[in-house]
């Protein structure tokens, strides 16, 4: 089942995409279990499909990603946070920052996994029970800030206002039995800058539930983002970054498409 949330009479409520575009609305809780109506329901305006609990992203975590950046393959998934409070819907914009201003905003297409139950000690053989479901997330990253402007740390240049897109839809995993076969690509202005698949993660799925959940707890609305195949910005020549105007989209096969513009911030 895709699952969205969006806008009605400006109320937050959830529906079900159909294949043919009709949506139908959801009745229930999203970690709880959804109950489809049948009613055909008008989306006035897409959300991301859940509010995080919190956003744990994996770096360095394509074989090819890594090889472009000069670093060797990690020997334990590189684990960084974003703000919860970096999350943007479908269709608006990403800011580029000028209070703390940067001039080398970068995109990321990333695969991003939903926890659904509280998970702790998981191993890698049960690791995807625990799965409610897949989406498409853009880690937007600024690259001086990541680099230079946060004490060695990555938090900062990953954790401004509107640099983690999620969307389009919260695939279940009857549909996505195994997330490590998916195309994924990055589009900027109708040019591809990223385009590969999730088999070429070093770390894959099963393995960053098991890692992340050794001796931590995953809460039910915990998103992985798990890292991003090459192509990025920064490591393209010349150099790649998001400006004013630009229209950015991630796709993954059997998720579907984010699209976000670009515009500065006021």
């Amino acid at each position: 089942m895709k699952i969205i949330r969006f806008l009605k009479a400006g109320r937050q409520q959830f529906g079900r995409l159909h294949d043919d575009g009709r949506t139908t609305l959801l009745e229930g809780d999203l970690f709880g279990g959804l109950r489809d109506t049948d009613q055909t329901a008008r989306v006035e305006r897409l959300l991301a499909p859940l509010d995080p609990r919190d956003i744990l992203c994996v770096g360095l975590n394509y074989k090819l990603h890594a090889a472009e950046t000069g670093a060797e393959p990690p020997a334990h998934p590189v684990l960084f946070m974003k703000n919860s409070g970096a999350v943007q819907n479908p269709g608006d914009p990403i800011v580029l920052p000028r209070r703390l201003r940067s001039d080398q905003v970068d995109y990321e297409c990333e695969l991003a996994v939903v926890i659904g139950t509280r998970c702790h000690n998981v191993d890698r053989s049960d690791a995807l029970r625990h799965v409610l479901g897949y989406t498409c997330a853009n880690d937007v990253s600024a690259r001086d800030w990541q680099r230079n402007g946060g004490g060695g740390q990555w938090c900062r240049g990953k954790s401004f206002a509107t640099f983690c897109p999620l969307g389009p839809a919260l695939v279940t995993p009857d549909e996505i039995p195994d997330p490590n076969t998916l195309a994924i690509r990055t589009i900027v202005n109708g040019r591809t800058l990223q385009d590969w698949n999730t088999n070429d993660m070093i770390f894959d799925v099963p393995q960053l539930i098991e890692f992340l959940s050794a001796s931590m707890i995953l809460n039910p609305g915990t998103v992985i983002l798990t890292g991003t195949p090459h192509g990025v910005g920064v490591a393209r020549t010349p150099q790649v970054f998001l400006q004013p105007g630009d229209s950015v989209t991630i796709e993954i096969e059997k998720i579907g498409s984010l699209t976000n513009p670009v515009v500065e911030e006021r």
